[in-house]
């Protein structure tokens, strides 16, 4: 379905109603990408931001907010794909919630409602309409979401006009393009990474530092293009900006439901990461869905055993790591019949996880009747990796594997020793 015009979309009710039949549910339950899927998320993500934007409207509905809104019309009729895409880059989406959250507490810090100002002049710069406002600097910054930060010769109040940008400035700090397409490496946005998030979003790279990340994320969509072309374009589609981790994080990446269409990631060589943007789009996916879908009743209690994890897991955590996990299964089965050194390992070693925990997610009592379709579907998909097996015994030497750690798990934690039967 076409994008709606965002003024309108947030003025208007109800919002599009989304149908998913269930050949589209399996098709997604799969992990396999697909145009249908793919515009599915896309617009269901949109969806949520024009709610979440409505919300903040609907809670701060002072003068300063409607000129900030009247602005973003503005620059809407002139170029409605750049308001958009401002309004739907990733961290608009932790703005507006974190902004919501701050509305409605207590207590606690003051909600940045200069944002939307932010929002709207990066609009109207990239639409080249001609205006002139003032925004408040914040640290000594001016954050413009898409285009980057200017910084002003003074503190205080900050009167900005069409020609405030300039990328030749050093005043400028140009949010940095990736190769290949329109996925931004940020390393400026305050509100990249949500507030409390579980891992951290790196400082500003240097210029060699975001010359290792265009030589890395070229290099992993090489491979991508090269191994799985569907997945190469999935990442293209979904994926809207990569967001550096902080050193010293142990995990390869991470995806935050607030920030829609980003993801953060550790710095590595082309094939880890390539398989890392595997996984995490997943996440991205599943979490779109579970917007609109209730897969289970289940709390977030940590209780089953994960092999991808030492610590117990919600039955949410576990459902969406199944999944992700199931994709790279595929893309490393694909990889290996491309002849990529040590993919059919790691393709047995994914499965034979996947494989250990499906009959876990069938049995479980709290899932509904969509979650019970979207898990059978996982087990189909599964089950059809049989018709091309890796080479000598790899898989069942996974298995086994597989199985030592499950034991393993279960004497660390007797009392959860039911949730991962044998």
């Amino acid at each position: 379905m076409p994008a709606p015009r965002p003024a309108a979309a947030v003025a208007a009710a109800p919002l599009p109603r989304f149908r998913v039949t269930a050949a589209l549910l399996g098709e997604l339950a799969s992990s396999e990408p697909s145009p249908e899927g793919t515009r599915l998320v896309r617009d269901l993500r949109w969806s949520k931001r024009l709610l979440l934007l409505r919300a903040v409207l609907d809670a701060d509905p002072g003068p300063r907010t409607h000129a900030h809104w009247a602005l973003l019309e503005e620059a809407e009729r002139r170029d409605p794909r750049a308001v958009h895409d401002v309004l739907h880059y990733p961290s608009t989406g932790v703005w507006a919630e974190e902004t919501l959250r701050r509305l409605h507490a207590r207590r606690g810090p003051a909600p940045d409602l200069g944002h939307l100002g932010a929002l709207a002049v990066a609009a109207a710069l990239r639409a080249g309409v001609t205006f002139k406002t003032t925004l408040r600097a914040s640290h000594g910054r001016v954050v413009l979401p898409t285009l980057g930060v200017l910084r002003p010769e003074r503190p205080g109040p900050v009167t900005l006009s069409d020609g405030s940008w300039d990328p030749e400035d050093p005043a400028c700090l140009v949010l940095h393009q990736l190769p290949g397409g329109t996925t931004a490496l940020d390393d400026l946005d305050p509100y990249r990474a949500a507030a409390g998030a579980p891992v951290r979003a790196a400082r500003r790279l240097t210029p060699r530092g975001h010359k290792r990340w265009d030589t890395q994320w070229t290099g992993a969509l090489t491979l991508l293009e090269r191994y799985d072309t569907a997945r190469a374009e999935e990442v293209r589609e979904l994926l809207r900006s990569v967001v550096p981790l902080a050193g010293g994080s142990r995990s390869s990446g991470a995806t935050l439901p607030a920030a829609a269409g980003s993801v953060l990631v550790r710095g590595q060589a082309p094939p880890a990461l390539a398989a890392t943007l595997v996984h995490e789009v997943q996440h991205g996916k599943l979490a779109a869905l579970g917007d609109l879908l209730t897969f289970h009743t289940a709390d977030r209690t940590p209780r089953y055993w994960a092999p991808w994890r030492i610590d117990p897991r919600p039955l949410e955590g576990l459902l969406h790591g199944t999944y992700a996990h199931l994709a790279l299964a595929g893309y490393w089965q694909r990889a290996a019949l491309y002849g990529a050194r040590g993919a059919w390992a790691q393709h047995a070693r994914c499965r034979a996880q996947v494989a250990a925990v499906l009959p876990v997610l069938r049995g479980e009592p709290q899932l509904t009747r969509t979650g019970r379709q979207f898990v059978e579907a996982m087990v189909a998909a599964e089950r059809r990796m049989d018709e091309l097996p890796p080479p000598g015994d790899q898989h069942a030497t996974a298995r086994r594997a597989v199985d030592r750690e499950r034991r393993d798990w279960c004497a660390a934690h007797p009392e959860l020793a039911a949730s991962a039967p044998g």
